[in-house]
């Protein structure tokens, strides 16, 4: 693969990655707000941006971030499943993004009640998921990201396969 090429697709990555983080920071953020606010139209405004938030910034972020994640993986040497510490960034980039679809529902159904009756001590769980969810995401978001930087050492037993299979082949080129 051409380098230009690598590099666009890595560029695209970091960018979806990083701009993921935080925009999970700043929903992190809202949702600290709208627990312990009193004022009701603060609590009306932090619910609604991050209903916004969710679905046209983290969401998008989120598919490109796995989409190029898989993209770059199989035009580097690193390969999609050949070490372990990208199959960990996979599996959770992936259980990261289904987790936060399930939680799009308890967003959307906080920013309605906001919008109209308010929000009683009966959504007072519903909002304290959010924090824990958004610190939940931060969190596990910066593991990943730390993965990335790290590289820890660790080749998957297809990994050591394909790696002793091209040894091999260089060898026979050379002594042809």
């Amino acid at each position: 693969m051409k380098p230009l090429f690598r590099k666009l697709a890595l560029t695209a990555h970091v960018t979806f990655s990083v701009g993921w983080l935080g925009a999970v920071a700043a929903f992190l953020a809202l949702a600290v707000a709208g627990l312990t606010n009193q004022d009701p139209q603060i609590v009306l405004a932090a619910y609604l941006a991050m209903k916004l938030a969710t679905w046209f910034v983290i969401v998008p972020l989120a598919a490109g971030s796995v989409l190029s994640g898989v993209v770059s993986s199989l035009i580097t040497r690193w390969g999609l499943v050949s070490y372990y510490w990208v199959l960990v960034k996979l599996l959770m980039t992936s259980l990261a993004t289904i987790i936060l679809l399930v939680h799009t529902q308890p967003i959307d159904l906080l920013a309605a009640a906001a919008k109209t009756t308010g929000l009683g001590t009966h959504f007072r769980s519903s909002q304290l998921q959010m924090v824990i969810a958004a610190g939940a995401g931060v969190l596990v978001l910066l593991v990943i990201t730390t993965l990335s930087v790290y590289k820890p050492q660790g080749v998957t037993r297809y990994g050591a396969r394909s790696q002793r299979n091209c040894r091999s082949h260089l060898r026979r080129r050379r002594a042809a």
